[in-house]
């Protein structure tokens, strides 16, 4: 008699399939390892139950609720695709632990905050640090590229005479060209001289290099943010929430949506080029902002009242 395959077999099999679809799971495919891992240690036998994903999913008793709600909402996109091959698969009902995370809504920053963020990042010590960081928080800024899209720009990926950036892997998985303001073209240019004065001979090819000629890595980026944060004294304002580094490509989403309106352009005909721009996978992502930011709502409710008083409906 064939023995029963083990769970992490089954959840490697589904991540396997996943990404020859082309799609990324990121922590949620870590999170489907971790489940299978438990299921196996805890000599789990047959097929996948709802008793089994929902104490898996309630494992970590100090977490929020949301937090439970998205672990077994992962488990269930693995079983719904396990019921396809085992009958026997029980699929957890959607929202059975209740809902997931809300996204958040975005701190949008000031031409002054962004300003005051690239000060601070040039006060900084060492010999590359201050240089990588400004060139790093100007190229966020100015383009809205997520922060592990810019860490993974090789030289390669930086024509700096075509002021042009090509990103590879994105979150969608997806190649595509990111073209450049000269103004930020000239400060990468001016980053890069210096950096390959520093470092003639590196030991990474990436873009962005540390004190010691090696790849910048999230973790050190976002620690040193934090640094920057408490020294700027940035605080969460009142029902908002605290300054984050991935607010940057928030505040650039925004900003270009406020000038289009200024301008009196048709967003939802330039709102696709926005999308391909950030790297969105579809434009209900970029439509986002209208609703979660309270001055584009102003702006968009302004807007259809105009539209209402001249008889749009």
């Amino acid at each position: 008699m064939t023995p029963e395959p083990t769970m992490v077999s089954l959840v490697q099999d589904y991540l396997r399939f996943r990404r020859e679809l082309g799609f990324s799971l990121g922590s949620a495919g870590q999170e489907l390892l971790l489940f299978g891992r438990h299921a196996d240690r805890t000599g789990h036998c047959g097929p996948l139950t709802v008793d089994l994903a929902v104490r898996w999913a309630r494992l970590p008793t100090n977490a929020q609720p949301a937090y439970w709600a998205w672990r077994l909402h992962a488990v269930r996109m693995f079983a719904q695709h396990r019921a396809l091959e085992d009958p026997r698969t029980e699929v957890p009902p959607a929202g059975l632990l209740g809902r997931m995370y809300r996204r958040a809504q975005p701190h949008i920053y000031s031409a002054g905050e962004i300003a005051a963020l690239v000060r601070a990042a040039g006060r900084l010590g060492r010999r590359m640090r201050p240089h990588t960081c400004v060139a790093l928080f100007g190229l966020l800024a100015s383009t809205g590229l997520r922060v592990g899209e810019a860490l993974g720009l090789k030289r390669e990926h930086v024509d700096l005479e075509a002021g042009l950036l090509t990103i590879v892997k994105s979150k969608s998985s997806k190649r595509r060209l990111v073209p450049l303001h000269s103004s930020a073209t000239e400060t990468l240019r001016r980053y890069a001289a210096r950096r390959d004065r520093t470092h003639p001979y590196p030991r990474s090819d990436a873009f962005f290099l540390t004190d010691r000629g090696t790849a910048l890595t999230y973790q050190r980026v976002t620690t040193t943010f934090r640094t920057l944060r408490r020294q700027l004294g940035w605080q969460a304002s009142p029902g908002g929430v605290i300054p984050r580094l991935h607010d940057l490509r928030h505040t650039f989403a925004v900003r270009t949506l406020l000038r289009w309106y200024a301008a009196g352009a048709d967003v939802d005909e330039k709102i696709a080029a926005l999308a391909t721009y950030l790297g969105h996978v579809n434009v209900t992502s970029t439509y986002w902002y209208l609703t979660a930011v309270p001055e584009l709502m102003a702006v968009t409710a302004r807007r259809f009242e105009r539209y209402v008083g001249q008889g749009g409906l």
